[in-house]
């Protein structure tokens, strides 16, 4: 089966070579809506449950907001549907960007359903996985404020293992700001 790229002189070859790895690096550089998106519901929703286990008697309703995550999601699944009609080309980063992520949603989807077993120290079994996928992103588009969030992410999770369950709420919120919020920001401007 031949196509039109089979006679590429080198010159050629490396300019379609580049030419795809900026397709992708331009792809995933528009990402930075769902780091901002996810950022600041997680930020939310960890100073919530920090707000109702340490300043109120109802600490039955803390996990009620954990649901602000299902609009989250409804939102992300339309934005990227429409995201990618808009692309146009889809490269195989893409697509292995996409499943590591899919992939994230699926490990830690039973840490929040099962948060009560744990004593709502979802935060301590969490961020060690955002931390790899925000990091395999950030080394994909070779973009070190997400290879530094990751790492960020790393070093909260380990943190909430010796914090009370408390206060691995704050620090969850402190990860998303400085894991997904600021690299988010850089990643909307170094893309205007």
């Amino acid at each position: 089966m031949e196509t039109k790229h089979d006679n590429l002189n080198p010159q050629q070859s490396l300019e379609l070579i580049a030419t795809m790895i900026n397709q992708v690096k331009g792809n995933m550089l528009n990402g930075s809506f769902y780091f901002l998106l996810w950022g600041w519901v997680i930020t939310f929703c960890n100073m919530g449950m920090y707000y109702f286990f340490k300043y109120t008697e109802y600490q039955n309703y803390a996990p009620m907001v954990w649901t602000l995550c299902i609009p989250a999601w409804i939102i992300t699944l339309i934005y990227s549907s429409r995201q990618e009609k808009k692309a146009g080309i889809v490269t195989h980063l893409d697509r292995i960007s996409m499943w590591l992520w899919i992939g994230l949603a699926i490990t830690i989807l039973p840490s929040w359903i099962f948060g009560e077993q744990t004593n709502w120290m979802v935060n301590a079994i969490v961020l060690m996985p955002v931390g790899m996928a925000t990091f395999l992103s950030g080394i994909i588009i070779r973009f070190r404020p997400l290879i530094l969030g990751g790492i960020t992410f790393w070093i909260a999770g380990t943190l909430c293992y010796l914090v009370g369950p408390i206060e691995q709420y704050l620090v969850g919120a402190i990860a998303m700001v400085f894991g997904y919020l600021v690299p988010g920001y850089m990643l909307k401007k170094s893309n205007q």
